[in-house]
């Protein structure tokens, strides 16, 4: 079954069809809304379609590549019947013989047959290519809106991490930094802050991060995600306080840590709300 689904919405030629995703990387899409285009009766499609040889050789093939607890033997069973006049498959008979994670069956009023986009897409040329092809524009315009909000969303968060930056290294001028340091001491002191951040959100120094990542371009804080780049903006303005009240720095890294755990986790339980309430919609 899927966890915390997060549901969207794609049409094709005047039907709706439904996607289930955890992660936006691995979706499900819903055979059920797919084979409403043939047939009323949209679970006889899809178990006419599962009973097919080479449909039974795709989704084989599909769980051995994907998933490391497939059960081949069942499987080998399946295929050997395949094609015969007595044989007959479900989306659960399937799941549960084989131990599938390619299709998924959801119960309550908006359950269904649901696959991985790549049976999906196969399950949507079955039923017809031309249906198919306003499925595929239809997803791709779904995934060009996601991309963009995804991205500018990214790009919002880390303008604001910049500024909060120049506030956070006006904050070490004016409280940690001797006038008589030279321009490497300086250099080193803002260094050290930044990185007292970086231990704190992600455990690492930037130098840390480098030595792993040397194909990368750019810093760690490029490649963070949108909530530790919302958390990092607080904890620079926070560190900027705490620098202002005479912490230690050993202080406030164990203080900024339990910041960024506190605001991750609550940043998370919010998402997870937010979901539910899609879930009832």
């Amino acid at each position: 079954m899927l966890k915390k689904p997060i549901k969207e919405t794609i049409h094709a030629k005047g039907i709706d069809i439904s996607i289930y995703s955890e992660d936006f990387h691995n979706e499900y899409i819903s055979l059920t809304d797919i084979a409403r285009y043939k047939s009323d009766e949209p679970n006889d499609v899809i178990k006419n379609w599962m009973r097919n040889r080479d449909t039974l050789e795709f989704l084989g093939l599909w769980e051995s590549l994907h998933n490391q607890d497939f059960k081949p033997v069942e499987f080998d069973g399946f295929k050997k019947d395949a094609g015969l006049n007595a044989f007959t498959m479900s989306p659960q008979k399937w799941i549960t013989t084989v131990n599938a994670i390619g299709i998924v069956s959801k119960s309550g009023r908006y359950g269904g047959t649901f696959a991985h986009a790549d049976i999906a897409f196969e399950f949507a040329s079955w039923i017809s290519a031309e249906f198919k092809l306003y499925i595929i524009k239809d997803y791709k315009r779904l995934k060009t809106d996601e991309s963009s909000r995804l991205s500018l969303g990214w790009n919002l968060n880390r303008e604001i991490s910049k500024l909060n930056y120049r506030i956070h290294t006006d904050a070490i001028k004016e409280n940690l930094l001797p006038l008589e340091l030279t321009a490497y001491q300086i250099s080193m002191t803002y260094a050290s802050e930044a990185d007292l951040l970086n231990v704190a959100l992600f455990g690492k120094t930037a130098k840390e991060w480098r030595e792993k990542n040397v194909s990368q371009k750019g810093n760690m804080r490029d490649y963070a995600t949108l909530n530790q780049l919302l958390v990092l903006a607080n904890m620079e303005s926070y560190n900027s306080i705490l620098i202002e009240q005479g912490k230690s720095q050993a202080e406030r890294l164990q203080l900024l840590n339990q910041l960024a755990i506190r605001q991750l986790k609550a940043i998370e339980e919010i998402g997870t709300n937010e979901i539910k309430k899609l879930e009832k919609r």
